[in-house]
Order: structure tokens, then sequence, then C-alpha cells
């Protein structure tokens, strides 16, 4: 059973990315990365995007990570920034009642991207 399926599939991942985004946002140390996003249409990718990442239907249709987030490495993100939206993305499936064993996995995908994300 995939990732996404044992997290509780596309209902899971919604009511996660929705609940995400609202820490995010009034997260000091990363929400200045989001003023003038269009909200619905970031939620509606990081949708698709964790769906796939989980083992779930694949249609991601966004940029890949280096190039998606290029323009707030120029804005300084950095691996403190990074670390803020692990944080925020555990404490949302932690209080989801996800299992810690799946949000281990769930930090272990995205610490994959890092790299990426971070333009190293």
């Amino acid at each position: 059973m995939s990732l996404y399926e044992q997290i509780g599939g596309d209902a899971a991942v919604n009511a996660a990315v929705d609940i995400f985004y609202r820490k995010v946002l009034k997260d000091a140390r990363i929400n200045r990365f989001f003023t003038g996003v269009d909200m619905d249409r970031q939620a509606a990718k990081q949708k698709s995007f964790l769906t796939m990442a989980f083992g779930g239907p694949n249609n991601y249709s966004g940029l890949d990570m280096r190039r998606g987030h290029a323009h707030l490495v120029a804005q300084g993100l950095n691996d403190s920034h990074f670390d803020a939206v692990v944080e925020n993305l555990g404490a949302t499936l932690k209080e989801l009642g996800v299992a810690d064993a799946l949000i281990a996995q769930v930090a272990a995908i995205a610490e994959t991207t890092r790299n990426d994300v971070l333009g190293k």
C-alpha cells in the first residue's frame, strides 16, 4: 500500500494541504515567501505534487523543484526555511492523527527535495 493510501488518500492530502498553508501563512519564519501568491493555485499545485510524491496518481504538471523555487532562493530561501516548512507539514499531519512512522516517511520524502528546492 502506498504512503498516499496509508495516510488516507485524496481527502487526507486535501485536508493536510489546507491546514498546512494556514500554518505556513502564520509562520513569521517563512510567510514572506508567499506574499502576493495566489494561494488557491498554490494549494492545488501542492496537492498534486504531494499526491504524486506519496505514490498516488501523478497529475502534477508544475515546474521541477529547482526551477519552481529559484525565485525564492534569490529572495534568500535557505535550509532554515526548508526546515520550517517540513516542521509545519509534520505538525499538520500530527494534528490530523497520522501515525509518527508515516510522518517520518513524509519527512524523508521532503528531504529528498531539499537540494533542488534550495538550488544546491
